[in-house]
């Protein structure tokens, strides 16, 4: 019979956890930055999907998603940190140097400073929270169906047109993500039982390319916001066809008849 008691039998169950989680939260960074996408279809489409993620089921599903996410956060830290603490406490003499290790080692500088990345991601999460979620939302927008819905395009491109300084705290907060998850995937489904020395190799360039995609996509879209004005515009009508074609199709010179 497991005892859950035993040290070894614990740190398994541990890594398990830290690694379900953690690939659940990476899924939830996907779907989130595809979403945060529909900011290049303008206001209109922006701001009708954020009306659809919080009305939808009543507004049930926001709710038990957001429930979801907490709890799966709050998991994942303290799995990881009890993995962690636990790893110290059997070997409490450092290495002499910390570098990467090579070879088939996966101990690197991301694996070697994945509390202090996630300790910089937590706090990225709080001010995140704070700025967007529970900022003001009284700017409103009717739609061209007629329903009148919080503006929170205007709240998202505002935010970053308005302090470059925003925009760097978010590009920087990016790339500690990036270190994170670079380490952080592969870990992931080395926990959950995916690696064979066979698929090794794929499962480390597959972590790779998740983690790049997510920073990159994240990294990206504050900049452009803020560089991009006359395609973000803030005080944009909701018109989206008329944004679209007006910012991304290709203008012609009107045809002069002979």
């Amino acid at each position: 019979m497991i005892n859950p008691k035993d040290i070894q039998v614990s740190s398994v169950i541990k890594k398990l956890l830290t690694g379900i989680t953690g690939l659940s939260l990476v899924m939830f960074l996907i779907a989130h930055l595809i979403g945060n996408l529909t900011l290049f279809a303008g206001p209109e489409v922006f701001n009708a999907y954020a009306q659809f993620l919080h009305h939808f089921m009543h507004g049930m599903f926001i709710r038990f998603a957001e429930v979801g996410l907490l709890g799966m956060f709050l998991l994942h830290i303290w799995s990881a940190v009890s993995v962690q603490m636990s790893k110290r406490r059997a070997r409490p003499a450092r290495y002499a140097v910390e570098a990467d290790a090579g070879g088939a080692s996966k101990k690197s500088f991301h694996s070697l400073n994945m509390l202090v990345s996630g300790g910089i991601i937590l706090l990225f999460v709080l001010v995140h929270l704070n700025h967007f979620k529970y900022a003001d939302h009284d700017a409103t927008m009717r739609l061209s169906s007629g329903v009148e819905v919080n503006n929170v395009y205007q709240l998202v491109v505002g935010s970053f047109q308005a302090n470059f300084g925003y925009v760097l705290f978010y590009m920087l907060a990016m790339g500690v993500l990036c270190s994170h998850l670079m380490h952080g995937i592969w870990s992931a489904f080395q926990s959950i039982g995916f690696t064979r020395p066979s698929t090794l190799p794929y499962l480390n360039l597959i972590g790779m390319a998740i983690a790049i995609a997510i920073s990159v996509g994240f990294f990206l879209l504050p900049l452009l916001i803020f560089m991009m004005r006359g395609t973000f515009d803030p005080n944009l009508g909701p018109d989206a066809i008329r944004h679209a074609a007006t910012h991304f199709l290709p203008h012609f010179p009107p045809h002069v008849a002979g």
